[in-house]
């Protein structure tokens, strides 16, 4: 079990352990298990339940004749569900991750090691040729890759054109043009933008007003201090001042913001290619626009997606391997876009016309040029679930509640200087 777990993941962690079977530690007891004969588990993040998937595993099944159990979470109920299985020695056989976990648990004596598998088919499947080299480093730990790149995402700015065309508005540009926009949009019970609850949506702010998270050679955090707190005031005030968003509401759903805009009740919205699908099927009439990343200092936003990994105690590798292998093909990838306009890691992927031809994914796919990896410095730090925990105090402590930003800020560094040196 990894030695760095956050004090809610071992609070979630005995809750859950409690309710699973444990294989005694006793000398003399049978080795561990990942799933039954016959039966491939696969932890998987329910909104990613894509046809294009259910098409690899149906193929996978057939080929291999076993039954998929595919168990679907939200991210915090799976990796609550994770470290259970790591304390009790049994577990599923792939697992989705939200990116960053793959480090940690490579650290941690978690995760198996796929190197050797990259090595006798990685050539013939592009791995790592043909994915981005960022992805591949992410993934990948002392030399030895351990997990594969699924998607590639990154946040950006969605807006209902029929709202900004009204106003008079073009898309904005940069922090200026982005307040002047929503204030002038807010009225009539359309707030001008809405902001999500979840902490991983602070990135794209902070990198656009030059912040570097950590520095690992120096060991300072949120540098340039004053403008880190500039950022989270700044979209503090977006509610609490301006009165153009509403307040976050604290939960583990992250669909808030999308479903707002679907109902013509936000006219902007900053978010990933995870919600193209949503509102298109919900809100057939918006005319939906998508706009590059903001600038502040400069252009940029985060680059983010989900990777899989083979958790180290799988009792059938060389099955887990040709799992990922499969989903992760060029045809998947195009199958998944084609369905929900995904992103994904491939270079490939971006001259497909299932990319080009899509507006709304093409402005996605063009923004991935300007998307950094902000959490590449702790990941190896081996406390990344300590960083994220504090992380999402601070933001919602500043978001949600109005904490100034300053004191808020220098609690966060305070618990990180902690936990980092």
């Amino acid at each position: 079990m990894s030695p760095t777990l956050s004090r809610r993941d071992l609070l979630r962690l005995a809750g859950a352990a409690a309710a699973v079977p444990v294989l005694s530690a006793c000398a003399g007891a049978p080795p561990t298990q990942s799933a039954a004969p016959g039966t491939f588990t696969v932890y998987w993040n329910a909104g990613h339940d894509y046809q294009a998937y259910r098409k690899v595993i149906a193929e996978f099944e057939q080929a291999h004749k076993v039954k998929v159990n595919l168990q679907k979470y939200q991210w915090p109920d799976l990796r609550t569900r994770l470290l259970a299985d790591f304390a009790s020695g049994i577990g599923p056989d792939v697992v989705e991750e939200p990116g960053g976990w793959v480090q940690e648990f490579a650290i941690s004596g978690n995760a198996r090691s796929l190197q050797d598998h990259v090595d006798r088919d990685g050539a013939a499947m592009g791995f790592p040729a043909d994915w981005r080299p960022a992805t591949v480093e992410r993934n990948s730990y002392q030399g030895k890759v351990y997990g594969v790149q699924l998607h590639l995402t990154c946040n950006t700015l969605l807006y209902n054109k029929a709202m900004l065309d009204d106003a008079g508005l073009e898309p904005p540009s940069t922090w200026d043009e982005f307040l002047a926009a929503a204030v002038k949009l807010t009225k009539d019970g359309v707030h001008g933008v809405a902001l999500n609850q979840d902490y991983g949506y602070i990135w794209p702010w902070l990198l656009q007003a030059g912040v570097t998270p950590y520095d690992a050679k120096t060991g300072q955090i949120m540098t340039p201090f004053a403008d880190a707190v500039a950022a989270m005031q700044f979209q503090a005030d977006l509610t609490h001042k301006h009165k153009v968003a509403p307040v976050p509401v604290s939960s583990t759903d992250y669909s808030g913001p999308q479903k707002l805009f679907s109902a013509k009740r936000a006219a902007m919205i900053l978010t990933g290619p995870w919600d193209l699908d949503p509102i298109r099927k919900t809100s057939p009439d918006i005319d939906l626009g998508v706009a590059p990343p903001l600038r502040k200092a400069r252009q940029a936003t985060n680059a983010a997606g989900v990777s899989l990994f083979v958790p180290a105690k799988a009792a059938r590798p060389d099955l887990s391997w040709d799992f990922i292998r499969r989903v992760t093909t060029l045809q998947a990838e195009q199958a998944a876009t084609a369905e929900v306009g995904m992103l994904m890691p491939r270079t490939s992927w971006a001259a497909l016309p299932e990319v080009q031809s899509d507006a709304a994914t093409k402005v996605f796919a063009d923004a991935l040029a300007y998307a950094e990896d902000p959490g590449r410095q702790v990941r190896l730090t081996g406390q990344l679930g300590k960083w994220e925990e504090q992380l999402k105090i601070m933001y919602q402590e500043v978001l949600i509640r109005n904490t100034p930003a300053e004191a808020a800020l220098k609690k966060f560094t305070q618990a990180a200087e902690g936990f980092l040196k």
